[in-house]
């Protein structure tokens, strides 16, 4: 996918313990979409980039993990090196029917995901399409958005 931006100090969560940042991402990747990414690799650099190699078993698994890799605190780049695992001929036309990808967005203040929803879809009842898609990012409660967080926004 490419190289994705990241604002340092918005993160989720605990700040990552120094000399343990791939470690903690890689195992926040895994608890959050278990078994979705095989041969998942995490590298840290001290300019904060995170380096996400394997193979995802979805386009949007890819994503969740460049964007929960993403929006740790202390993270401003992520380099997605991930590919799409495909095994069978039905599978890899399924996969690149399904690897449109979504639009990355940053949270503003004062938005909401029905506020998103309804500029992006045209449907401000689509939040909870939303809050599907990124629930692994957002956590248990679709409220708790901030500004500087990035989420999905899957193609319909």
């Amino acid at each position: 996918m490419g190289i994705f931006d990241f604002l340092k100090g918005v993160g989720l969560g605990p700040k990552l313990n120094p000399g343990q940042e791939a470690q903690e991402i890689k195992d926040e990747i895994n608890r959050q979409i278990p078994g979705q990414i095989d041969g998942l690799n995490v590298s840290y650099a001290e300019d904060h980039t995170v380096k996400l190699f394997g193979a995802a078993q979805t386009q949007a698994a890819r994503e969740k993990a460049v964007l929960i890799a993403g929006n740790h605190d202390g993270v401003t780049r992520v380099d997605d090196q991930l590919t799409i695992s495909a095994t069978t001929m039905a599978q890899q036309v399924a996969a690149a029917q399904a690897a449109a990808p979504a639009e990355f967005y940053t949270i503003q203040k004062g938005d909401s995901l029905s506020k998103i929803a309804g500029a992006k879809y045209g449907d401000v009842h689509a939040w909870k399409e939303l809050y599907e898609a990124n629930k692994e990012v957002i956590g248990d409660n679709p409220d708790k958005i901030f500004p500087g967080q990035q989420i999905r926004i899957p193609a319909r």
